[in-house]
């Protein structure tokens, strides 16, 4: 699963189809393509995921009860995270710290 994280905040008045245009216009991104597309507000409180599952455009809005989100250094463009990543930023944990280990290809013996 391909995970993109928007680092320019995005206005939230925003509905799915603008986000979608976004995804594709600025991010380069195929907003269809079964990839999911997170964003954030000015100011880091709260979260919106945009995701395509075959037949119809997913947004979902989050804000956490208790703490922050931890975001990325605003800038220009976007990065890609881990599905275990941003399980973290949804959570609320240090996203940050989790790394994807490499993992041996088994080999075939005969």
């Amino acid at each position: 699963m391909r995970v993109l994280v928007a680092t320019k905040p995005v206005d939230f008045r925003r509905g799915a189809d603008s986000l979608a245009a976004l995804v594709r216009e600025q991010l380069k991104h195929d907003p269809f393509s079964g990839t999911i597309s997170t964003f954030r507000p000015k100011r880091a409180e709260p979260l919106q995921i945009l995701a395509w599952d075959g037949s119809a455009l997913l947004l979902s809005w989050q804000r956490l009860e208790h703490g922050a989100f931890r975001w990325p250094p605003i800038s220009d463009g976007v990065m890609r995270v881990t599905a275990s990543q941003l399980a973290a930023l949804v959570d609320g944990m240090d996203w940050s710290r989790l790394y994807a280990r490499d993992v041996a290809q088994p080999t075939a013996t005969s």
